[in-house]
């Protein structure tokens, strides 16, 4: 059975972020403790539900993606094992697949976003205007159209029970700075390019999918946080795929799809799932990991 994990307890190290899923402990002045528990963000509400073994999943898919994409852009991983810096006394099974120690970043303060497919709020933003993120897109897409090109669509980077809005690179560039602006389009797009040639030879499209970047004391720029996971990303099984409807996916889209069902406003609290879409959910994931990654939960 996989461990299930709320909420991280590490006694002796300081909490210094709770995030939607992750929680993030400081280690010294330049590395960090990174917990991915099994809590499910829907909507920008944390449900109260957590999904069994889901933290592990992010945590060994995201790894996965760290290594294969090093040559493009540098990651903070820093390979340090995970088992060496929990407290004495901590239960390690709990923690060391849903962990990492990390170099300790400067966040850049926007979602760096990959479109290849027209969906989600990207598909909401076309139906109103025509546009997306300032980019003016062919006229008569439908949804989950294939774009011409994948495109960089920003967006703002919400606090907690806020929701994140889409933004253009002009209001990115007002933000952190033309060069470094570039440097996060330019490193989002050259990973989103490789992730969707690979992940489309094992048959699954990758419609779009939100990094995390950060910059060192030198100002060197790093991806951080997650990669590609199904909490990131919107992952659509190829052989599935049809333009105009809005595909099945191996990602959180499944409880999404459910929430839109209920008489809910989508702020705090979240409403409880049921059994089933709990297990659906961890179950999409499972497949997801094993497809791209080749791995195997236990």
């Amino acid at each position: 059975m996989p461990t299930v994990l709320s909420q991280s307890y590490l006694p002796g190290l300081e909490l210094i972020h709770r995030g939607k899923v992750r929680d993030v402990y400081a280690l010294n002045a330049d590395e960090l403790l990174i917990v991915a528990s099994d809590r499910l963000s829907a909507f920008d509400v944390v449900l109260p539900d957590p999904i069994p073994g889901k933290g592990e999943m992010l945590c060994q898919m995201s790894n996965v993606w760290f290594g294969k994409t090093a040559h493009l852009v540098p990651n903070h991983l820093t390979g340090r094992p995970v088992a060496q810096v929990l407290p004495p006394g901590t239960d390690a099974a709990l923690y060391v697949k849903r962990s990492v120690v990390a170099k300790r970043l400067k966040p850049v303060p926007v979602e760096a976003i990959a479109r290849g497919y027209l969906i989600g709020s990207g598909w909401k933003d076309y139906q109103a205007t025509g546009s997306l993120c300032g980019i003016t897109l062919p006229a008569g897409l439908r949804q989950a159209e294939k774009l011409p090109q994948p495109i960089f669509t920003p967006s703002t980077k919400a606090a907690a029970g806020a929701h994140d809005q889409n933004i253009s690179l002009d209001q990115v560039v007002a933000a952190i700075g033309a060069e470094l602006a570039e440097q996060v389009r330019e490193a989002t797009l050259k990973i989103y390019a490789f992730a969707a040639r690979y992940a489309a030879e094992r048959g699954i499209l990758i419609a779009d999918t939100k990094f995390e970047f950060g910059t060192d004391a030198n100002g060197k720029l790093y991806v951080m946080d997650e990669m590609l996971t199904p909490d990131s990303s919107r992952f659509w099984p190829a052989d599935q795929y049809r333009a105009g409807i809005s595909p099945p996916s191996y990602d959180k889209q499944f409880v999404r799809d459910y929430l839109e069902t209920l008489d809910w406003n989508k702020t705090a609290p979240g409403p409880r799932l049921p059994a089933t879409v709990i297990a659906e959910t961890a179950a999409k994931y499972a497949e997801a990991l094993q497809r791209l990654a080749g791995l195997v939960l236990e």
